[in-house]
């Protein structure tokens, strides 16, 4: 299945999150930051979900929310955003629906073995809920401060 193209419109999504159930369309009017990331609690996630949070008031002054996706339960997100106090939601996505479409699971190694993954990856769309921008492959390092660029611009 093919992932979004850049400047089409993200199809509208409900799945399970921390805070009840989420919908991509009850966003609308505010550019949205979709970060993908493989698993709560492992040390590079926790560093983006932490420069996130840590970004989250200059995200909000540009008009932008920030939803952070895995296929972790939402018991381990809701932990997880508890402990590391993210202002944003978790969504679970443990049946890969919305990862299958940004096309984001792909095969990993992992302590030389080959395993099934989400590879880091962030969506910016736009207040109609058009993708504007995307980074695939992500390394952590400054990742959130060239994303509230382009958010900024937008």
């Amino acid at each position: 299945m093919p992932s979004i193209a850049i400047d089409h419109t993200v199809p509208d999504f409900t799945a399970s999150a921390t805070g009840g159930e989420f919908t991509l369309s009850a966003l609308k009017g505010n550019k949205v930051v979709l970060y993908f990331y493989p698993k709560d609690n492992t040390p590079g996630c926790t560093t983006e979900s932490l420069a996130f949070r840590d970004a989250y008031p200059a995200f909000k002054q540009a008009g932008a929310e920030i939803v952070g996706i895995s296929r972790d339960s939402v018991r381990s997100h809701e932990n997880f955003q508890r402990k590391l106090e993210l202002p944003f939601v978790l969504v679970s996505d443990a049946d890969e629906t919305v990862c299958q479409l940004f096309d984001v699971v792909k095969m990993k190694k992992m302590y030389g073995k080959q395993v099934r993954g989400i590879e880091r990856s962030t969506f910016l769309l736009d207040a109609q809920s058009v993708l504007r921008r995307e980074w695939r492959g992500v390394k952590v390092p400054n990742h959130v401060d060239e994303v509230l660029a382009a958010v900024q611009a937008l």
